[in-house]
């Protein structure tokens, strides 16, 4: 049902029930009012009688016939138009309109009352009259019919009754007159809202302010719904994509390790009698290639995750407390190695748990794997401090190795996918994973030659927390990692001092 046919239906019940509702307030005023009128006309009315009455009882009570007939007549023309009673020593005189038969008198009171008689209502005014003597007190009933009254209010009743049978219809078609007109807003928004199709077209609702604050309100929540449809379809777009790169990367560079699995494996199977040391080496060879299947198939995971992840999932994190999470599980994995920690407490970034820890992780192993030549065990030195600017301190964190350092020529290589050096035991996704997530968390990455000119210093710098920075912050726009460095441009610094 249409939202004009609704309000017609309710105008037009609505309205005649208040019409109703006034004309009843209305006819009880109305009864109050010309009952108040008679009961005025006669109270009035018997002030003039009561004169007649009392003279009256005073010829009856002298026995004068011919003064009591003057007075009786006197008495009769005083009355008029209501009814009389008059009650003495010598009986009851009567005249004029009055119940017919016996009414219980209401007893004397100095106030109108009602009475009602095979039918009739009666307005009785009862007044005691003392005709100044022994034997000449009585009792003198006036009596007004209600037939007025209850013909003029039935005239109003009928008169509301025709008014409300009227204002229903009348009611029903302005209602539906006014709410069409109110509705033309509301019908051009679902018009052009109805025109709109996001898989054949990128329009998108326009819609100027109509000054009705539901409709414009409607209107900014279709917006609003739209422009997150957008950002959905987006980010499901970025997701496939980043599912096809998966695939083709993954089928590409697990080709090779597959191939040298099978040749190993195709050796074991066709020579018996390899000797032990042939053996044990091709043994190496397979255990070799498995982990690196597992460390690409890890390290492609952790890339797509990065592509993924939304705004939602970044926290407040203490930057001194991971650092000391992930060089006390470099530790772990390699007991000779020589961890240095430098950092100080309650250094937070608003960032992304796993993909910080992940960045922690790979640039200690990097500097791990790559500063061996400072000894058997490696040495690897981790620093979190602030950028000392007293504005807007930032947060560095940099990871130092003693190794034969990065040239500055190689510089921009290092970051790319699959790039590592012909000895390298990686998978050359580590420093990849390093360069997405300084990307996603709006950080200065850059290489630098470690102290003293020696090894190479890795240098990540997180921006400030600024007091009106939003709790959830806008994610770089581009976010495909597993796609090829050629079609997606570089969102860090790679730079030398």
């Amino acid at each position: 049902m249409r939202l004009s046919t609704r309000i017609a239906l309710v105008a037009g019940t609505v309205v005649p029930l208040l019409v109703v509702a006034s004309g009843w307030v209305l006819v009880t005023l109305v009864g109050k009012d010309l009952r108040a009128q008679a009961d005025q006309r006669l109270a009035a009315r018997a002030q003039s009688v009561a004169v007649a009455a009392r003279g009256l009882l005073r010829a009856t009570s002298h026995d004068r016939p011919r003064a009591e007939q003057a007075r009786q007549r006197k008495l009769f023309t005083a009355a008029l138009d209501v009814g009389v009673r008059l009650t003495g020593p010598g009986g009851t005189l009567r005249d004029g309109p009055q119940p017919a038969g016996p009414v219980p008198p209401p007893g004397e009171r100095t106030r109108p009352a009602t009475v009602r008689s095979h039918g009739q209502s009666w307005r009785v005014l009862a007044v005691p009259v003392d005709g100044g003597g022994p034997g000449a007190r009585g009792t003198l009933w006036l009596f007004s019919p209600d037939t007025a009254r209850e013909a003029q209010l039935g005239l109003v009743r009928r008169r509301v009754l025709t008014v409300a049978l009227l204002a229903a219809p009348l009611a029903g078609g302005v209602g539906w007159l006014l709410a069409a007109r109110a509705a033309r807003p509301l019908r051009r928004l679902q018009q052009t809202a109805g025109g709109l199709d996001p898989y054949t077209s990128a329009a998108r609702l326009e819609h100027a302010p109509t000054g009705i604050t539901e409709v414009d309100d409607l209107a900014r929540t279709l917006q609003t719904f739209l422009s997150r449809y957008d950002e959905q379809a987006a980010r499901t777009v970025e997701a496939l994509a980043s599912a096809r790169s998966f695939s083709a990367a993954a089928s590409h560079e697990l080709r090779t390790p597959l191939m040298s699995m099978q040749t190993n494996l195709d050796i074991l199977e066709a020579f018996q009698d390899l000797d032990a040391a042939d053996r044990a080496e091709t043994v190496h060879d397979l255990r070799h290639e498995h982990a690196r299947l597992l460390g690409l198939l890890v390290m492609l995971r952790a890339l797509a995750q990065g592509d993924l992840v939304e705004a939602e999932s970044f926290e407040a994190i203490d930057m001194a407390e991971l650092a000391d999470e992930a060089a006390a599980g470099l530790r772990r994995g390699h007991p000779a190695a020589e961890v240095a920690v430098h950092s100080s407490p309650g250094l937070k970034v608003h960032g992304w748990r796993p993909g910080l820890r992940s960045l922690l992780d790979n640039l200690l192993t990097n500097a791990l794997v790559h500063g061996r030549s400072a000894g058997a065990g490696g040495y690897v030195a981790l620093s979190v401090r602030t950028t000392g600017e007293a504005a807007a301190p930032g947060i560095v964190l940099s990871v130092d190795d003693r190794g034969p350092g990065v040239p500055p020529q190689r510089r921009a290589d290092v970051f790319r996918r699959f790039h590592r050096r012909p000895d390298s035991p990686g998978s050359g996704l580590g420093l990849t994973l390093v360069a997405q997530q300084a990307a996603l968390h709006r950080a200065e990455l850059r290489v630098l030659d470690g102290p003293g000119g020696r090894g190479a210093r890795f240098q990540v710098t997180f921006p400030a927390e600024r007091p009106g920075r939003p709790r959830h912050p806008a994610l770089p726009a581009h976010r495909d990692w597993l796609a090829d460095p050629a079609e997606r441009p570089q969102g860090f610094h790679k730079e030398h001092p």
